[in-house]
Order: C-alpha cells, then sequence, then structure tokens
C-alpha cells in the first residue's frame, strides 16, 4: 500500500528522494577535501532536508519542486566533497571545451538561482495573493539575485573569521571577477527556472490543491 499521511498525501516520491540522497551525503562525507569547507558548502542541505521532512506532511510541495531540489543537494553535497574547482566532471568538461577553468561551480550557482525561484514562487502562489505574472517574476527574480549577493558575502566573511581555505571555499581559480560571476549566473538561472517550469509547476500546483493524493 503506498504510504499516506491522513490528508491522503503520497509520500513515496519525497521518502524515495531522501533515501536515495543519504548514501550521497554519506559519500560526500567521507574523507572530503576540506573538512571546513564541506560544512561550509553542505550546510543548505542539512538546513533544507530537516525542514522539508517536518513539512512534508501538513504542507506538500510539488513533485517538481522536490525532484529539484534533489538535484541541486547532489549537485551541493558532490561540491562540498571535492570543492568546486576540484570536481573530476567539471576538470573533465574543461579538457573537453577547452575551457580556462572548472564549470562545476558555474552548474552550482545556477542551481542556486534556479531552485530557489522555484520555492519561492510556488510559496508565493499557495501562502499569498500574488498571482504568476510580471510582478511576481520581477519579485523573485530580484529576490533570488540578492539572496546570491548575500550568499557571496557570507562565505567571503566566514573565510575570513574561521580562516578557512579561501581558495577552495570561494572558488574563483584565479578570476578576480569570480562573485559577480556567480552572481549573474544565478540571476541567469532564477530567470530560465521561472520560464521553463513556470506552467509545469502551476499544473502540479492545481493539481495538489485539488487532491492532494496526487503528489
Amino acid at each position: 500500500m503506498p504510504q499516506t499521511n491522513q490528508d491522503g498525501t503520497d509520500l513515496r516520491l519525497p521518502i524515495g528522494l531522501a533515501a536515495a540522497l543519504l548514501p550521497v551525503l554519506i559519500w560526500s562525507w567521507i574523507a572530503p577535501h576540506d573538512r571546513l569547507t564541506w560544512w561550509m558548502e553542505a550546510l543548505p542541505v542539512l538546513i533544507a532536508v530537516p525542514i522539508l521532512a517536518g513539512t512534508v506532511r501538513r504542507f506538500p510541495l510539488s513533485p517538481l519542486l522536490y525532484s529539484l531540489i534533489w538535484i541541486h543537494c547532489v549537485i551541493l553535497l558532490i561540491g562540498a566533497h571535492y570543492t568546486y574547482a576540484l570536481v573530476p566532471i567539471g576538470d573533465w568538461a574543461r579538457d573537453l571545451l577547452d575551457l580556462s577553468r572548472n564549470p562545476y561551480d558555474r552548474l552550482g550557482h545556477l542551481a542556486q538561482g534556479l531552485v530557489p525561484a522555484l520555492v519561492a514562487r510556488e510559496l508565493l502562489i499557495r501562502l499569498t495573493p500574488l498571482r504568476p505574472g510580471a510582478w511576481m517574476f520581477a519579485i523573485i527574480t530580484l529576490s533570488v539575485l540578492g539572496i546570491s549577493a548575500a550568499y557571496e558575502l557570507i562565505v567571503w566573511a566566514s573565510v575570513e573569521i574561521l580562516d578557512g581555505d579561501a581558495d577552495s571555499f570561494l572558488g574563483q581559480q584565479g578570476d578576480v571577477w569570480d562573485a559577480q560571476k556567480d552572481m549573474a549566473t544565478a540571476l541567469v538561472g532564477a530567470m530560465i527556472g521561472q520560464l521553463i517550469f513556470g506552467q509545469w509547476q502551476d499544473r502540479m500546483i492545481q493539481s495538489i490543491l485539488a487532491d492532494p493524493a496526487k503528489l
């Protein structure tokens, strides 16, 4: 029998994603490149997963959002294990495409824009009078850009205060404009996420509101 809550919400997807994330978390934790960097990079996962687990019964998110959050968590945990500048698949892409740097951190910042934008979009639609449209698009895009800028300030301050491995955590790879490019990538991610997934997310939200068992 499918596992459901008292309202009939099917919990198989979030439970399955959580189960699939656990071995990634364990692998990421074992012998990372730099332990302090691991904590700073993996912290969003360690915060988000308990929150999602605590709210899955009374406020289930759309399957799309759970899936994208899972992907984002995997991206973060891989980056935490190797550090973003040293992820092997990024080295492979750099050599294949003849790039000047490992591009994995750009993937991380693209997800940093795309996934939070869709999280904000779903919460705004379900919890506020705002409806999909130009105003919502602008509010979410600017909010995600602000979050990305705050993240860059936080990581810089953390390295300064904790005297950590700045190159491992900041991942500049010799680019003095790396922080600005990271923010621009997050901005693009926020816009792409809303444009590509917005209507799909709307249909899922309507389905959840009409019948929670369709999660």
